[in-house]
């Protein structure tokens, strides 16, 4: 019988020869002999004729990359574990040798184009990165060797990118199949780490969509079940009802296959086809015919059914199989492609216009500003947010109660509106070092400006903090809003952008100058005629005579370490008992409650206060980008709907002729 090549070893024929005389094999009847006689015959039928040009459509809608456009197409994808015989099969069918090596000759996804070709002379050439390259049939596996360097890189590493291999020749059967790579789990030969992950990510790409029909390529000396080819295909296709099962290498375990195909423990819903694949230098002829003897002389090979046995029949089985699926799914296929169509147009139609003059641009750019300008005063000013319904960080108004609210917080928490802590230290010690000439029952002025610049000093940041912070939530506001309104336009969008932000930033400095300019102004003078101070102080100061008495009682044994006193709650008073001159105590009592009640109208004084119009307007690039995509997908959409129209009313002759 010859060696077996070391990747492919495998068990398929295909006859070049075709004989008109020979009578063709009806399209829905299956061969009954595999004799020498069967040798002879073409392995296609007239049937092929009658769903060409179905295939021809579905073949110029694969050639335009509907499919990028998330329309599926019909397609035959091949699958196999590496040496499963996969690339001797494709070889069988297409009468062409394939490229053959140790580990995966296979690197990217091989779209193979048979067409039955009445001419003596055979065309091939290869279609990849946008050229149509013609091979000679013996520099073919070269040729899709280089091409494959030139796709996937030199070396062992493998691509998504197809290519494709038309083959017009006399003889073959009239099918297109994507032959995908042979799946590996251990990397060798400098594969990447991550090979297995990487055949099977571009695997389960192309047999997921509904419309696939998987071919899977099974070695007879394997258990079916623990082929990894198996498992993929029934994650998607669990059933089987789209999965057809040929089986390879048949001459080295003929024992028992007769059972393994009857069985079907594995779910193949479309059948098995057992078949020889070429051995050695046989001719494509010479192992046809030798596959034929096999299935006949062979003691367990004869008995397996005459309608599942040989390269003719899985030809017939492919070409039944596809012509079925197109029919079947060319409506839907016209259904997604006029949806998808419309869509576009659509979509298209909602993009505003280029603009082609000063005028249009003019225009455009005043709508642009008036409608950011209505967007903001809804946003920062009216409380609507009808436009960012979800997005309630642009919800203005509601955000600037929550920044008043945390700054009111941050205020009131902070050390300086601690009023019981080291109660009067602060002031006994300002009054000890201003102390001088002075009229009875008159408090210096300067002790109490003293204190009051402490504490304005201390506190001033918070007031300009939440200045800052409330600028930089509106220029947030304010860039987003510019930003949607303007995205068709990038220039206008960077201009205005840069334009608004400078406005901002100075309205910004204009605030934060204010609110310094206040704080400064109190530390100036105490002086306020606020009514609400001297009722403050007057309440305050009521507590006075009961407070230093409670410090320097000389009735109360023994004297108590805190004091409760309205507005402050408990004082500690310990400390204060050191100054005997009660004289100092009742001043300080009374500068700090003067600091208290005029500290309370000074945090609410402390609130925020609230050439070139063409450039402009061109289209940001993404924009530009967008509009040329939808244009190119209309085209290729209508392109495929006017491809599709011409075979669609063929269908109904077709399902006839299929029944």
């Amino acid at each position: 019988m010859g060696s077996y090549d070391e990747a492919d070893s495998g068990n398929i024929v295909v006859i070049n020869d075709y004989e008109d005389s020979q009578p063709a094999t009806p399209p829905m009847e299956q061969p009954k002999v595999v004799g020498a006689a069967a040798a002879q015959a073409p392995i296609i039928s007239s049937y092929n004729d009658k769903i060409r040009p179905l295939l021809d459509v579905i073949d110029r809608l694969r050639l335009l990359m509907v499919m990028k456009e998330g329309i599926q197409l019909p397609t035959i994808v091949v699958v196999g574990d590496q040496s499963s015989g996969k690339s001797s099969v494709l070889e069988s069918l297409a009468g062409v040798n394939l490229p053959r090596s140790q580990g995966i000759c296979t690197r990217v996804p091989l779209i193979i184009r048979l067409q039955n070709h009445a001419s003596p002379r055979p065309e091939l050439y290869l279609e990849y990165n946008g050229k149509m390259v013609p091979v000679e049939e013996p520099q073919i596996a070269t040729a899709i060797n280089n091409a494959t360097d030139e796709v996937a890189g030199p070396g062992k590493s493998i691509s998504n990118i197809p290519l494709t291999l038309v083959v017009r020749k006399e003889g073959v059967p009239d099918l297109t199949m994507v032959d995908l790579p042979g799946i590996t789990r251990v990397p060798v030969h400098g594969q990447p780490d991550n090979i297995y992950e990487q055949i099977r990510d571009i695997i389960m790409q192309y047999i997921t969509p509904k419309e696939s029909i998987i071919l899977n390529v099974l070695s007879a000396t394997v258990d079916f079940s623990t082929c990894e080819s198996i498992r993929m295909s029934q994650q998607v296709d669990k059933n089987g009802e789209r999965t057809l099962a040929v089986i390879t290498k048949v001459d080295r375990a003929p024992e028992g296959l007769v059972d393994k195909v009857t069985a079907d423990d594995v779910n193949i819903g479309l059948g098995y086809v057992c078949v020889r694949n070429r051995i050695g230098d046989e001719s494509y002829e010479e192992a046809r015919k030798e596959e034929a003897r096999l299935f006949e002389t062979n003691a367990h090979l004869s008995c397996i059914d005459k309608s599942i046995v040989g390269v003719h029949v899985l030809a017939q089985k492919l070409v039944q199989i596809q012509s079925k699926a197109i029919a079947k799914c060319l409506p839907e296929i016209v259904k997604n492609i006029s949806a998808k169509l419309d869509a576009n147009v659509s979509e298209l139609e909602k993009m505003p216009k280029a603009l082609t003059s000063i005028a249009d641009a003019t225009q455009a750019m005043m709508r642009i500003i008036q409608a950011a300008k209505e967007s903001l005063k809804k946003l920062l000013w009216r409380g609507e947010f009808d436009e960012y319904p979800e997005d309630n960080t642009k919800h203005g108004t509601a955000r600037f109660v929550e920044m008043l609210n945390r700054f009111s917080d941050e205020l009131h928490n902070c050390e300086e509106s601690n009023l019981s802590k080291d109660f009067l230290t602060e002031e006994i010690k300002v009054l000890e070092d201003v102390k001088g000439i002075e009229l009875p029952n008159f408090l210096p002025c300067e002790a109490f400006l003293r204190i009051l610049r402490r504490k304005v000093e201390r506190i001033s940041y918070l007031p300009i903090k939440f200045t800052e912070k409330y600028w930089d939530y509106v220029d947030d506001v304010v860039m987003s809003v510019l930003t949607r309104h303007s995205e068709m336009y990038y220039h206008l969008k960077v201009a205005a952008k840069g334009a608004a932000h400078n406005l901002v930033q100075k309205l910004r400095e204009q605030s934060i100058n204010w609110v310094k300019e206040i704080a400064e102004m109190e530390k100036l003078t105490g002086y306020t005629c606020n009514p609400d101070y001297m009722m403050e102080w007057n309440k305050l100061m009521n507590q006075k005579d009961h407070f230093i008495n409670q410090i320097s009682g000389t009735n109360m044994r023994p004297l108590p370490c805190s004091v409760n006193l309205q507005g402050f709650g408990e004082i500690q008073v310990e400390h204060l008992r050191q100054h005997s001159n009660v004289s100092i105590l009742q001043q300080a009592f009374d500068l700090k409650m003067r600091m208290v009640a005029y500290w309370k109208i000074f945090k609410e004084l402390m609130g925020p206060e609230g050439h070139g119009i063409e450039k402009m307007l061109v289209e940001s690039p993404a924009v530009v980008a967008k509009r040329e995509k939808l244009k190119n997908s209309i085209k290729v959409l209508k392109e495929s709907k006017d491809s599709v129209a011409k075979i669609m009313d063929r269908i109904v002759l077709y399902d006839a002729y299929l029944v």
